[in-house]
């Protein structure tokens, strides 16, 4: 079988990591991938949203599967055009990726069929929101509408600082076209938990818990950014509020969607709080994390085209997704300066350190080849992860792996995973 993956971050060098682990592919490619996708896939230098290019590709090439790795060719319908020109492949349509496209249509989805969430208005306009803002109570979430690259999302603690983030994201368009519409939101306190999701349409089975570490420095502070680092499982995510989400969250969704004719087949990522009053949602995403799908792939048992053919074709009730009883730690080491600004072609050293070792990983993120060196090549450099019999063991491990590697301006936090140690 040959298998074409699209995109070029850590999430999708974890997914290619897991697809080479299957004795039903032949041939890897990526679109367009990165230097450390590029040791077992052949990358072609086909970027993420030239949809012509990579169906035209992947009839030229024969290729019996693609999965798509990215939000923004899911949401903009890359599934649909790969489809319709008979080409098997993973993930959700246009129409259903509006899950992850739309915060206001999520929003409103989970008000609809009374799926818990916060409590929340959407605007159309700037001048709508700032009158809302004056009677609101504060601290209070700003979202802008479309995808961002996870980082559309502001924590306003006072008026002055809603009304400055309105403008931010309405008026000055920080994230472009994302904020022509915005959600505000209540703000929730409780802990923040990661659930990834197979999805066949009708039947939904769970991976692992996650947790990931938004926030650029240590003690969370500092900027947003597409993720620090994360952990899984998640010691929060306990029995019982796995009951509750099995009850009120995970299929609810799934069915909110085919009833609202959207039927959902790929990865529905259950961004959850868990509150006083229960866990909620905070946000759907329509893919694997990143980082999540580092510290979550590694741990599955399943081969993962058994369970992405059983996405597509409708039988996920038919086989059962298992994880290995042990834990994963990931430690992003990024370019300092990142999420801002940086330099990048700084050469990558020490990563044949991790060859022939089963338990760790250097998933490549912002990295390219060059005169047979890797270079960093972007803000979130590598995710160094690390498996254990349990999170601080893994934890232990990770850290120790991110002294291997070595670049100028390399950054990391220091504290992923300390919420391990108040478990």
């Amino acid at each position: 079988m040959k298998v074409l993956i699209v995109g070029s971050g850590g999430r999708e060098h974890a997914i290619a990591t897991s697809v080479a682990k299957s004795s039903r592919v032949s041939k890897i490619f990526c679109a367009p991938g990165n230097a450390g996708i590029g040791q077992i896939a052949e990358c072609v230098p086909i970027g993420a949203m030239e949809f012509d290019k990579i169906v035209a590709f992947a009839k030229e090439k024969a290729v019996d599967l693609v999965i798509v790795g990215m939000d923004d060719p899911l949401v903009g319908g890359l599934v649909d055009e790969l489809e319709a020109a008979g080409i098997r492949t993973f993930g959700p349509r246009k129409n259903a990726a509006i899950l992850e496209g739309s915060k206001a249509f999520s929003k409103d989805l989970m008000k609809k069929y009374n799926i818990p969430t916060a409590a929340y208005e959407n605007f159309d306009n700037a001048e709508d929101a700032l009158r809302y803002l004056e009677t609101a109570k504060m601290p209070i979430v700003l979202k802008a509408d479309g995808l961002a690259l996870g980082k559309g999302v502001l924590i306003c603690n006072t008026l002055e600082e809603a009304k400055a983030g309105v403008n931010e994201i309405m008026l000055d368009k920080k994230f472009g076209t994302a904020g022509n519409r915005m959600v505000v939101e209540e703000f929730m306190t409780g802990r923040e938990v990661s659930v990834l999701s197979f999805v066949d349409g009708n039947t939904i089975q769970i991976m692992s818990s996650a947790q990931d570490h938004k926030r650029a420095k240590d003690g969370d502070e500092g900027l947003n950014t597409g993720g620090m680092g994360t952990f899984s499982p998640s010691p929060f995510y306990t029995e019982e509020v796995d009951a509750f989400c099995q009850k009120y969250i995970y299929q609810a969704t799934v069915d909110a969607m085919k009833a609202e004719g959207r039927e959902f087949k790929g990865v529905i990522f259950f961004g959850l709080m868990l509150t006083e009053d229960g866990p909620k949602v905070l946000e759907y995403n329509a893919r694997f994390g990143d980082p999540e799908a580092q510290v979550v792939l590694p741990r599955m048992k399943n081969d993962i085209i058994d369970v992405v053919e059983a996405c597509i074709d409708g039988t996920l009730d038919r086989i059962k997704v298992e994880f290995e009883d042990n834990a994963a730690v990931c430690v992003v080491l990024a370019s300092d300066g990142y999420p801002v600004s940086y330099e990048k072609g700084f050469e990558i050293t020490g990563l044949e350190a991790f060859e022939g070792k089963n338990d760790y990983f250097a998933f490549h993120a912002g990295t390219k080849s060059e005169g047979g060196k890797f270079v960093t090549n972007g803000g979130r450099v590598l995710g160094i992860t690390a498996k254990g019999d349990d999170l601080k063991q893994a934890r232990a491990k990770a850290y120790e792996a991110t002294e291997w590697v070595s670049f100028a301006n390399k950054y990391m936090r220091s504290d992923i995973g300390r919420a391990i140690d108040e478990a």
